[in-house]
């Protein structure tokens, strides 16, 4: 009697192990497709054997096992992080390329090129009040395009700005959805983690890594602690520790919780590519179209000065005029002058056309850092599309480096429909099995119990 008795409770709990193998498949099944989860795998684990003192065996559930694979996370997150830079690059700089088309029939290049057209025309006819109101048209004209370029860099600047912003409040919103994760995600004293809450940690990790370079630790509770730029912490346990953005200088900085500035320390993700654009790649164009404005404007003034105006007399003032504390480009502007005033002519030959011939070589004179004013422009112009090029293009080996390492995860601890279907055979019949011994058994020990009576 006994061991019938036996052979009914070890029936009965490999049911319930079998039906938890069960329901482990099946959640497999459903959550396929929820970003973060990975295979779950029940397992089994025997029940001691002492009939001396009451230990029947049997079988019983173990803690389901995940199949995440710390490397492929890891590989996956570098490979999202390296992406989040790219795509911000590209898109900042397809931005930036519109404002330095040498293609275009307007701004900064046609300008130059209408100017000292105008002067050429002016040499042809030195004393036509009509080529000589050209030149101050024209000249407003190149003001007007440095202008407006400047502006459009300088707004771009703001936008980028902005977006720092944004991305801060992003990498503190899932450095709070982490630590909010923590709180939930602690190992149970069987060794098993929930697999819902462990899901969404890694997804909001991989969030995270599009936006900025970071390192995180598995601590023995089942918490996660995270780095920014792999030294600042960012999240500890069920605590976080916000970064912010110094922008009140020209040069956006980030700062610690503590304060700290820990700029240097953003290497990877959209985070780094803002900074980047905001703190070296615009300054840099600025840089070169102040010089450009500045060079034109210098050498056109200059040259006029070594001439005389339509009365023979030296010019009063210069056509152009700028700032250097604000920027030559942004306030580049036209002095107020009458037609008359332009001097198309050399001290030794009023009224003739020997300046005009002067400023109109200033088109083909290497006299900015040994190159024209167009091939200026357009190394400038160049150097953009090179930039926009080089991010394009490792935007587009990034994806496919992501792709790869996405795969190999799922490889590694994804969910493969066949399998679990075939796991879910496996688990009915057994499940089967276990009932008709059941029903064997009962029937048994119902005779059994006849028969004494």
């Amino acid at each position: 009697m006994g061991n019938l008795l036996t052979s009914l409770l070890n029936a009965a709990n490999s049911m319930q192990a079998v039906e938890r193998a069960l329901a482990v498949t099946e959640n497999n099944v459903v959550n396929a497709s929820t970003p973060g989860y990975v295979k779950q795998t029940a397992t089994f684990e025997a029940m001691p054997f002492d009939l001396t003192v009451g230990l029947p065996g049997g079988v019983r559930a173990g803690p389901a096992q995940s199949s995440r694979d710390a490397f492929a996370e890891k590989g996956v997150r570098n490979q999202q992080t390296d992406l989040g830079f790219y795509q911000q690059k590209a898109s900042d700089l397809t931005n930036l390329q519109a404002f330095f088309s040498l293609s275009s029939t307007s701004g900064i290049g046609p300008a130059m090129s209408g100017l000292f057209q105008s002067f050429s025309q002016l040499s042809v006819n030195p004393n036509d009040a009509v080529s000589r109101q050209s030149v101050l048209d024209q000249a407003q004209t190149v003001a007007q395009s440095f202008q407006h370029t400047a502006a459009s860099l300088a707004s771009q600047g703001t936008n980028i700005a902005e977006q720092s912003r944004s991305t801060i409040d992003g990498i503190n919103r899932l450095a709070g959805e982490v630590a909010t994760i923590n709180a939930q995600n602690r190992v149970d004293p069987s060794g098993g983690v929930d697999a819902g809450v462990d899901a969404r940690l890694n997804s909001t990790l991989e969030q995270l890594s599009q936006l900025v370079n970071f390192t995180a630790l598995q601590q023995p509770d089942g918490t996660v602690s995270v780095y920014a730029g792999g030294q600042t912490p960012l999240v500890v346990g069920g605590q976080t520790f916000a970064i912010s953005g110094d922008f009140s200088t020209a040069q956006t900085a980030i700062l610690s919780s503590t304060g700290a500035d820990i700029t240097n320390q953003m290497t990877g993700g959209q985070l780094s590519a803002l900074l980047d654009d905001q703190n070296k790649v615009l300054p840099s164009y600025m840089q070169d179209l102040n010089t450009l404005a500045q060079g034109v404007a210098d050498q056109v003034n200059t040259t006029l000065q070594n001439g005389i105006d339509q009365n023979g007399a030296a010019p009063a003032t210069d056509l152009f005029t700028y700032d250097t504390s604000l920027g030559a480009a942004v306030t580049m502007g036209v002095n107020l002058m009458t037609p008359d005033q332009i001097a198309a002519a050399l001290p030794g030959a009023p009224g003739g056309n020997g300046n005009a011939l002067n400023l109109a070589a200033l088109a083909n004179g290497k006299n900015l850092n040994n190159y024209t004013f167009a091939q200026f422009y357009g190394n400038l112009g160049g150097r953009v599309g090179r930039d926009l090029a080089t991010a394009t293009d490792n935007q587009t080996t990034k994806q496919q480096l992501l792709n790869q390492a996405q795969t190999l995860r799922q490889q590694s601890s994804g969910v493969s429909l066949d399998q679990e279907a075939e796991h879910l055979i496996a688990f009915q019949r057994s499940y089967q099995a276990n009932a008709k011994m059941l029903t064997v058994l009962t029937s048994l020990t119902d005779t059994l119990m006849g028969l004494i009576h």
